[in-house]
């Protein structure tokens, strides 16, 4: 009797990921007030094992990602019927009420969690879904969630699914909670042209310098690749808005100045993160630059970016070494 109660309770959280017959995306789920338990509640996939949207949901990517200890991510987009984003020159999109960003990290060739990011009438909400071992369902974590796993580079380490608060401190600039990928700069132009095509954007934006492909980084020029893992991975808080601005640092992509950059700056807010060096970053000489050291650490206090990682991100901090080893003093 057990052993058929168990098979029932799977099969129905089985049945509980894929969206009813021509049932559309959960608007309600989206904009109502409160939490939903489940990731299944938002009918977001038609099969949200296999990760297959349903309509009205658009994959996408980002030209250069966040770095997330090697973990895969499916991003993907909804606007409700009838609604449309707005470009805003280079940067984020504007996306109506009513619409979601979702982002599913796999690990171990399994579903780890989704997050979703949802734009209600009074702002944007961020919520943390982790998945089961069966992957029938990701359920509501607002405490996040510690698991024992192994990245692709078979470091066995403590992946940390954030709890509500740690999503709203990286996505929160100033007092809004703000999404970070999706900016014009950073999607390719072909998808941003398929989607205004598709009614979903009310124009293609103009991208003066498009932020580089990752994968293309071994073949392109030191300084935009290195731009554009800055502004992926650090940017959300280094800016006048976000919650290290008290560095002195501006990480943006759109950010022209030297000084701001780290350049010939000394820290202002290092304190023993310094590590004894003088410069945020010392041209022609990434060994001797904050900036270095804290990318290759994991200590407390002292590890940079500090929320998101449990390993070195050795491809990122190569990127950054040649940009500062190539700088001329």
């Amino acid at each position: 009797m057990r052993l058929l109660l168990g098979a029932a309770l799977l099969a129905g959280a089985a049945i509980a990921t894929a969206a009813p017959q021509g049932a559309g995306v959960n608007d309600t789920a989206i904009t109502a007030a409160g939490f939903p338990a489940t990731l299944g509640e938002y009918r977001f996939f038609a099969d949200g094992a296999a990760q297959r949207p349903a309509a009205g949901v658009t994959p996408y990517r980002v030209q250069t990602p966040l770095w997330s200890d090697g973990a895969d991510k499916l991003r993907f987009v909804y606007l409700p019927t009838g609604t449309q984003a707005r470009a805003q020159g280079e940067g984020l999109l504007d996306l109506p009420v009513g619409a979601a960003l979702i982002k599913t990290f796999k690990l171990e060739g399994r579903l780890i969690e989704t997050r979703v990011l949802l734009h209600r009438a009074d702002g944007w909400v961020a919520l943390p879904y982790q998945w089961n071992r069966e992957q029938t369902e990701a359920r509501l974590v607002l405490g996040g969630a510690r698991l024992d796993l192994t990245t692709p580079q078979g470091a066995r380490i403590s992946y940390a699914v954030p709890n509500k608060n740690q999503c709203k401190e990286c996505h929160q600039q100033k007092d809004a909670v703000v999404p970070l990928g999706p900016k014009a700069r950073n999607l390719a132009a072909a998808w941003l042209i398929s989607w205004h095509k598709a009614g979903k954007l009310d124009q293609v934006p103009a991208v003066a310098a498009r932020v580089p492909l990752w994968e293309e980084r071994a073949k392109l020029p030191a300084t935009p690749v290195a731009r554009g893992w800055l502004d992926a991975n650090c940017a959300h808080c280094h800016n006048p808005a976000g919650s290290a601005s008290n560095s002195g640092l501006d990480l943006r992509w759109e950010q022209g100045d030297p000084v701001k950059l780290g350049i010939m700056k000394r820290p202002v807010a290092a304190g023993r993160g310094s590590g004894g060096l003088e410069y945020d970053v010392l041209p022609g000489h990434p060994d001797k630059s904050i900036m270095i050291y804290r990318m290759g650490s994991l200590e407390g206090g002292i590890s940079m970016p500090e929320l998101g990682r449990s390993t070195v991100d050795p491809a990122g901090q190569a990127a950054v070494a040649r940009w500062i080893g190539e700088m001329k003093q």
